[in-house]
């Protein structure tokens, strides 16, 4: 996939919200790998986590911060991040090494741990190295500044190809509003929360209660519609903070109308980051969309347009630009969701392929061949036995991607 260079791009500020990066050779010499984010007093934070079981130390402490948050916002908030190392199953080593990095954090900033939340991505059973973060956090602190945003896309980067960073200004009403987001990921993604790590800040005034419930309801339409490989790592987290700074009246209903324009930017803003995710799928050559219709609920769906998307076969035979719809039917036979074969229509882009369980007796394989060339494609399924729908993202598999992950620890 091909670089975007974010450096070139004009200044993108959020106010409120300052950034800073740097290199703390966590697992590379001289690679950007540290970043701290510097919310001003007032400011409220909101998250979704993973549902790992194997969750990482960071994620279990940054859960609890988010809980509890709200409660004190005439506070800054201070966000710390570090690639190279996921700080997951490392014990109670790995709950101590939070503890002093953000008791360090705290002492220099003089804001309550209660507070600051952590972040960590990487190797998975590894020993974070606390003292190099803390011999750090003087000079993150120091390079804290509004035109940081970019270097803090770059240095949240595991296996990632590019920065991904997203920035929109809208007006709401009569203000001038300004969301940003940067987010990592490239393997390991699928949904069991948001996938990924991925830091979304706007200077809009919103009520906690109302920034919380979009954080998880648009989540679920983005990141967490998204797969690459169909694991799901120890470590992700989607944190959507508002700093407040805007000059607008505050927005503390969720009957006020501006609900809907704000939201409509913020998902825009989280779809784009996750699609930007997808097309950096380690290794992907391609972007996939699923559409599911006709299903018994919109649960149903979602649970049938991952089986498709998460298949080894269907997402081999797509690498291979090979229109093998059998392996599509194969992977809906296999979610276990309600189906009638004789009721299943299959689309490869517009074309029909299947109908009356079977295949559809006008089509096309060699235009199916024409098509699957193409970078972008829809695969659509309508199963005709309901309302249920959903949409989903995910990539193809090459043998990149097992060679990224084979060699992922040299």
């Amino acid at each position: 996939m091909k670089k975007i260079n974010f450096f070139n791009k004009k200044e993108i500020k959020i106010k409120g919200a300052k950034f800073s990066a740097l290199s703390a050779n966590i697992k590379y010499s001289d690679k950007l790998d540290l970043t701290l984010i510097y919310l001003d007093a007032g400011s409220i934070i909101t998250g979704v986590f993973t549902n790992s079981l194997t969750k990482a130390a960071s994620v279990i402490w940054s859960k609890k911060v988010v809980k509890n948050a709200y409660k004190i916002n005439n506070a800054p908030i201070a966000i710390l991040v570090n690639s190279g190392n996921a700080n997951a199953f490392t014990g109670v080593e790995g709950t101590q090494a939070v503890e002093k990095i953000v008791s360090e954090i705290s002492k220099k900033l003089k804001i309550s741990k209660k507070r600051i939340l952590m972040a960590s991505t990487g190797v998975i059973g590894e020993f974070l190295p606390t003292q190099k973060i803390i011999k750090k956090i003087p000079g993150l602190i120091q390079k804290l500044s509004e035109n940081q945003i970019p270097q803090c896309a770059q240095a949240i980067m595991t296996t990632d190809t590019h920065p991904k960073l997203r920035f929109k200004k809208f007006k709401l009403e009569n203000s001038d509003i300004s969301i940003v987001g940067v987010a990592k990921g490239s393997g390991m993604i699928s949904p069991n929360m948001a996938t990924m790590l991925a830091f979304i800040i706007t200077d809009a005034k919103i009520a906690y209660p109302i920034l919380q419930k979009l954080t998880a309801d648009l989540s679920c339409k983005t990141f967490n519609s998204i797969t690459v490989d169909g694991d799901t790592s120890t470590s992700d987290m989607v944190l959507i903070s508002s700093t407040s700074k805007s000059d607008m009246e505050p927005i503390v209903k969720f009957s006020d109308k501006r609900i809907k324009d704000f939201s409509r930017f913020l998902e825009l803003i989280m779809k784009n980051l996750a699609l930007d995710i997808v097309k950096d799928g380690e290794g992907a050559k391609k972007l996939v969309e699923y559409q599911i219709e006709g299903a018994t609920s919109d649960k149903s769906a979602k649970i049938i347009a991952f089986s498709i998307a998460n298949s080894p076969l269907v997402k081999t035979a797509i690498a291979g630009e090979d229109p093998n719809w059998g392996r599509i039917v194969m992977a809906i036979g296999k979610s276990g969701e309600t189906i009638i074969q004789e009721k299943i229509k299959i689309y490869l882009g517009k074309s029909l392929v299947t109908k009356y369980g079977k295949v559809f007796k006008k089509y096309d394989e060699k235009k199916a061949k024409r098509y699957m060339k193409n970078k972008n494609l829809l695969v659509k399924v309508n199963l005709g036995i309901g309302e249920g729908k959903s949409k989903v993202w995910g990539c193809d598999f090459t043998k990149e991607y097992i060679e990224i992950n084979a060699d992922y620890r040299s």
